[in-house]
Formats: structure tokens, C-alpha cells, sequence
């Protein structure tokens, strides 16, 4: 039981008291800190960090080094913004727009980006390691030296897209499409799963990682060209698949 001395607390435990008050206050302060401000405008180096920002028309924003971690874009029209070097890590952003935004240098990991557009996009050198993007499209795309490392691409369409130094170890890309990707040097396709995969016209020549096993599953041509020691298998060139069409 505390005693009061004059109506004051007893030198020792005021001064405890102050010390546990200042810093619940510098606690309280930080929290507030690392919070979202969701009701913030788009602006460069905002934290929106688990805001629900779905079913928006927030085109050519100024995103650039963001905090975008845990946020919802999905169905939201991003087109033409500047999210360079910007957080989306663990985002959802399905059928989210990015046609033609500055994705240079930004994080993309652990995304839920189903049926999101990337197309003409600028992302060279963004991460979307274990990103979930399937029948996303990234046609004519600038992605050199992107790491999809681990990420779900079934049926997503790199068509036209600049993947130069690109890496997809271990990733799913079942039924995607490369052909008419356009890449100078080597690719990584380590350990990748390549069911189906359309590598027509590739020349694969550079590539690391490849095994027979991944080009016996894939979709090459006569003029698909592979590392030394590869070959064609017998099933090559696949029919057309009946689900594959213009939108990924």
C-alpha cells in the first residue's frame, strides 16, 4: 500500500512513476509510428502497411519507396504509377493494374497478384519470390535481372517481355508462356517445373539449370535451342491447348 507523504508520492516511487510514464509514452509515440496511415494521399514514402486500398482508381501515383506491406489492391487500377523500390510484400492485388507503372527495384514477395496485369510494366530487378501470380500478365514487360524464385506462375504470359538475367528457380511455371520473350545471356531455370511451358523459338543455348526432364514436360520447336548435352524430345512441337487464349 502506498503511503502519501504530504499528498506526494515518496521520492523513490515518483521517481518510478515518471520513469514507467515516459516510457509508455515513447512506446505509445513508435507505435503510432510504424502504424498505416491509411487515410493518407498516395505520396512517395507513404505507410499505408495493411491498408485496404481494393476497387481504387489511383493511376500515375507517386508510390516511390512505400510501405506497402499486407496491403489490399485488389481490382485496383495502379496504371502508369511510380512504385519504385516500394514494400507489396504479403499485398494482395488481384486483377490489380499495373500496366505500364516504374516497378524498378520493387518487393513483390509472398504477393497474391491472381490475373494481375504487369503488362509493359517496368520492373527490372524486382522480387516476386514466392509470389503467388498465376495467368498474370507480364507481356512486353521490362523485368531484367527479376527474381521469381519459388514463385506460382502457372499460365502467366511473358510474351515480348525483357527477361535478361532473370531467375526462376524453383519455380511453377506450368503452361506459361515465354515465347517471344526477349533475353540476351543466361536464365535460371533450376529446379523450375516447366509442365507444358511454351519455349518456342528460345534460344535457351546460355540457360542454367535446365535438365531433360524439365524439357521433356515443355513446349519447344525446331527452333528452340538448348544447352549442350539437351535434346528435343519426340512429343515436340505440343498441340494447341484449348484454354489458352489472349487473356492470361
Amino acid at each position: 500500500m502506498t503511503i502519501l507523504l504530504g499528498g506526494r508520492l515518496p521520492t523513490g516511487q515518483a521517481t518510478a512513476l515518471a520513469a514507467a510514464t515516459l516510457l509508455f509514452s515513447i512506446a505509445s509515440s513508435t507505435g503510432s509510428a510504424m502504424a498505416g496511415d491509411c487515410r493518407s494521399y498516395a505520396q512517395q514514402g507513404i505507410d499505408w502497411s495493411g491498408c485496404k486500398k481494393s476497387m481504387l482508381i489511383i493511376t500515375e501515383s507517386e508510390l516511390d519507396g512505400a510501405n506497402l506491406t499486407k496491403t489490399d489492391f485488389s481490382f485496383t487500377d495502379l496504371r502508369g504509377s511510380s512504385m519504385k523500390s516500394a514494400n507489396l510484400e504479403k499485398g494482395k492485388m488481384v486483377r490489380a493494374s499495373f500496366v505500364a507503372a516504374k516497378l524498378e527495384g520493387a518487393n513483390f514477395n509472398k504477393v497474391e497478384a491472381y490475373r494481375s496485369n504487369f503488362a509493359r510494366s517496368t520492373a527490372d530487378r524486382a522480387t516476386f519470390v514466392n509470389a503467388e501470380v498465376q495467368r498474370a500478365d507480364f507481356r512486353e514487360a521490362q523485368l531484367a535481372g527479376s527474381d521469381f524464385t519459388k514463385a506460382e506462375l502457372g499460365r502467366a504470359d511473358f510474351r515480348g517481355a525483357t527477361i535478361t538475367g532473370s531467375r526462376f528457380t524453383m519455380a511453377n511455371l506450368a503452361r506459361a508462356r515465354l515465347n517471344d520473350a526477349v533475353f540476351t545471356g543466361p536464365l535460371d531455370f533450376r529446379n523450375a517445373f516447366l509442365l507444358l511451358t511454351r519455349i518456342e523459338g528460345l534460344d535457351l543455348s546460355s540457360a542454367t539449370g535446365l535438365e531433360q526432364e524439365q524439357i521433356d514436360l515443355a513446349c519447344g520447336d525446331a527452333s528452340t535451342r538448348l544447352p549442350p548435352g539437351l535434346v528435343p524430345p519426340a512429343g515436340w512441337p505440343c498441340a494447341d491447348d484449348p484454354d489458352d487464349s489472349s487473356d492470361p
